[in-house]
């Protein structure tokens, strides 16, 4: 009767497949020291050549002998020729990563549009300063738009700048215009599966 590989014991690491595995088992009853260690080196190569385009990486023979002892369970007692990963070294957790959270005033924005505002509140008067302006209201208006389909009023967005800048940006309706974004139609395939050329 045929043995399925959902019936065998789970490969710890399925890359180097179920051969592998069975060598590694075998060498860890081999009771002889010596021939353990010869044992281990023969599949230590035998590892290395499912992976040729990775033995030009200098940490390529120590994560064979590091794999090598993860497969056997880090039961395997041989003289390794590097100092291998130890198991409670195996799983590590990251370390938290720490966020400087800091109130948002419109959340829809961004904390990165408030800090693109005050520079440009920096800039001294000019096309360059009102170029940036523009160019933020513009995206305003965008992300305004990816949470809400409907027109978007110029003047709120002005206002939004207004209220960011501390009254340092004062726009109008009258006197600038913002893009007019529009959804996109998705373009419909018209030829239907299955149906017939005519002649």
């Amino acid at each position: 009767m045929l043995e399925y590989n959902n019936q065998k014991g789970i490969l710890k690491l399925p890359e180097y497949g179920r051969n592998i595995q069975q060598m590694v088992e075998y060498c860890t009853n081999i009771e002889d020291r010596d021939e353990r260690n010869r044992c281990a080196k023969t599949i230590i190569q035998s590892m290395g050549n499912l992976f040729p385009q990775l033995r030009d990486d200098p940490d390529f023979k120590h994560k064979l002998w590091d794999h090598i002892a993860i497969m056997s369970g880090f039961t395997l007692d041989i003289d390794y020729p590097y100092e291998v990963i130890k198991e409670e070294n195996l799983h590590t957790s990251p370390q938290n990563v720490k966020y400087q959270l800091e109130p948002i005033r419109f959340r829809h924005y961004g904390k990165i549009i408030e800090q693109m505002i005050c520079r440009a509140c920096e800039y001294p008067e000019g096309e360059e300063r009102n170029a940036l302006i523009m160019l933020i209201a513009n995206h305003m208006k965008k992300l305004i738009y990816s949470i809400n389909k409907e027109d978007v009023d110029d003047e709120k967005i002005f206002n939004d700048l207004h209220i960011y800048s501390r009254g340092k940006i004062k726009l109008s309706p009258e006197t600038h215009k913002l893009h007019v974004f529009k959804e996109v139609p998705t373009q419909q395939n018209n030829n239907k599966k299955g149906s017939k050329k005519k002649k």
